[in-house]
């Protein structure tokens, strides 16, 4: 499946509970594009505990994600398509919390992705843990760090097409002063309404989109004064509606496809 272009193999762990052994050596051999189906992260749909539902999601270096904003919108769909629900909306827990997800049309799914969190403790980010880190330096460049869960790092430029992002994105990744590594957003303001996004994923590089990323987008763009609390970010894959409250929550509006489904072989 994908949510504009970000691509996962997801195993609907209800429906055949059966997973492998080694889930980190799976979802390096899985998401390898050569030698295996390929996409951006292993996802597992599974049965919550305190949610109907549960999300998990490996990146491609077997590392385990806190979550995935374009895979938690799969996950809608793929409940919805195996007939998990008969409802359109519905609960997920993932690493993040517990996240609600509805149906906004026949085509996309809104997500509230709960609170952003600005203090570098949330992050986390070295240094005083109550302080946020807003245009503040990292290396050669100045960027914003969001929390949405999952740890961001928002850096606003004036073209995202001249960034050297396979440079510059693992730099900032394993830059010392984030001690879990972060995933790394450069960000174009074309007005208050519009953004333009590329992405470096931690554990998986550049992607076509990163919803969780577009929502950090939104929360830095508008902290920092560069944005309306309502934005569409135009990403590769195509575009994400963010909306910002004034409370903190974020929500996402974007699609989801399935693009085939099969059997792959799990190791003896």
């Amino acid at each position: 499946m994908h949510g504009i272009g970000n691509d996962f193999v997801i195993l609907d762990a209800i429906q055949d509970p059966e997973l492998p052994s080694d889930l980190t050596a799976f979802a390096r051999k899985v998401n390898d594009r050569r030698l295996g189906i390929g996409g951006d992260g292993l996802v597992l749909l599974q049965r919550g505990v305190e949610a109907p539902f549960r999300m998990r999601m490996l990146n491609p270096d077997g590392s385990e994600s806190e979550m995935c904003g374009n895979a938690i919108r799969c996950i809608h769909k793929l409940v919805i398509d195996h007939g998990h629900t008969d409802l359109d909306a519905f609960d997920v827990e993932t690493g993040a919390g517990i996240l609600h997800l509805s149906k906004a049309d026949q085509e996309r799914v809104r997500v509230n992705m709960g609170f952003a969190r600005l203090n570098r403790s949330a992050i986390p980010v070295l240094g005083p843990p109550d302080e946020k880190f807003l245009d503040q330096p990292v290396g050669q460049v100045r960027g914003t760090t969001v929390s949405m869960g999952n740890p961001h790092l928002v850096i606003f430029v004036d073209d995202v097409s001249a960034i050297d992002l396979a440079h510059l994105g693992p730099q900032l990744e394993t830059d010392p002063i984030f001690p879990n590594r972060i995933n790394v957003h450069f960000i174009q303001v074309v007005n208050p309404t519009h953004l333009i996004q590329r992405t470096w994923e931690r554990g998986a590089g550049p992607t076509l989109a990163c919803g969780t990323g577009a929502c950090a987008a939104a929360v830095a763009a508008f902290e920092t004064g560069r944005s309306e609390r309502v934005v569409d970010i135009r990403l590769p894959g195509g575009h994400l509606a963010i909306e910002y409250t004034d409370s903190g929550e974020v929500f996402m509006t974007g699609p989801a496809e399935t693009v085939f489904e099969g059997l792959f072989p799990l190791p003896a």
